[in-house]
């Protein structure tokens, strides 16, 4: 299901509400849309649709994940100034900039 979900978010160019304004289900034969809001800025896609988005989709969710683990590796906001306060700005950067090199996004 989740490449459906990203499979969406290329359809609206955005991420919608998973709850109130898109919600998604298994019926045993995949996943399939089983809301969708009237509210929405485009209508419902076809099969056709979001299949032609698969290329983007999955960019999308390995962004994702990509995004995910640097935020791990960086971690909380205040061991970074910790970092910065005991090693300096740039070795923080430094630091920032290895993890980017070792967590690549795919180009957007």
């Amino acid at each position: 299901m989740s490449n459906l979900k990203y499979k969406i978010i290329a359809y609206l160019g955005r991420k919608p509400d998973f709850h109130s304004e898109v919600s998604m289900e298994n019926d045993g034969t995949g996943a399939k849309i089983a809301f969708w809001s009237d509210s929405l800025e485009k209508s419902k896609p076809t099969d056709d649709e979001l299949n032609a988005l698969e290329t983007e989709a999955t960019k999308l969710k390995n962004n994702a994940i990509a995004i995910a683990n640097r935020q791990k590796e960086y971690g909380s906001v205040s061991s970074q100034i910790e970092f910065i306060t005991e090693k300096g700005l740039e070795a923080w950067k430094t630091n920032v900039q290895s993890i980017k090199t070792k967590y690549p996004k795919e180009s957007e």
